[in-house]
């Protein structure tokens, strides 16, 4: 598996002020999936919100990126402490060219190691039952672009995120894309019966 350092920032829930990482990451073989702390992230391919990815498993939107070498990964209305991953804090002060870091800004921390392989392809298993496949590529898309089926799938997806998402903000968002998606449902239901 391929490695690299990388900072990580939850926007999901947050402005620009998110829990906040610099660690090692692992990629998959093809690179789509970057593993961290535990979690998998893809790629929205220019259609998040605020991040640039999201977790697999919770859809949290995330920014991740290359580390700077002037020490200015949070945006610049950003605060809160960076967690550095202690095994990685030797190499990132060397990208950095510091002997240590400023308290103030940064902690040193462990993250878990754990590349969620087996979790993640239960997740994506579960996406195949009913025999209803829906790619998660697919939640970025217009209501009106997406399969009846895939309507049902994603109203059911955001009714739970709505109710049980772990940030207002995100519940909110949930909401808004829930009442699109059963606004287009009950058109398409009105059309067909006419």
């Amino acid at each position: 598996m391929e490695i690299e350092i990388k900072y990580i920032e939850l926007k999901s829930g947050f402005s620009d002020d998110g829990p906040a990482w610099i660690g090692m990451v692992s990629f998959s073989k093809s690179r789509k999936t970057i593993y961290f702390n535990g979690k998998a992230f893809r790629s929205l391919s220019g259609k998040g919100i605020n991040g640039n990815f999201y977790e697999v498993e919770s859809g949290d939107e995330y920014w991740i990126s290359s580390v700077k070498k002037n020490q200015e990964d949070r945006h610049v209305f950003g605060r809160g402490r960076i967690i550095v991953e202690k095994r990685i804090l030797s190499e990132y002060l060397g990208i950095v060219n510091k002997e240590m870091l400023n308290n103030s800004l940064y902690i040193v921390d462990e993250v878990n190691e754990t590349i969620p392989i087996l979790k993640i392809n239960k997740i994506e298993n579960e996406k195949h039952e009913g025999g209803v496949y829906v790619d998660d590529n697919k939640r970025f898309l217009s209501p009106k672009e997406l399969t009846f089926k895939e309507l049902e799938y994603f109203i059911e997806f955001y009714y739970e995120d709505s109710i049980n998402g772990r940030y207002l903000k995100g519940r909110k968002l949930s909401r808004k894309y829930l009442n699109e998606l059963i606004a287009e449902k009950e058109f398409r239901e009105i059309k067909q019966n006419l």
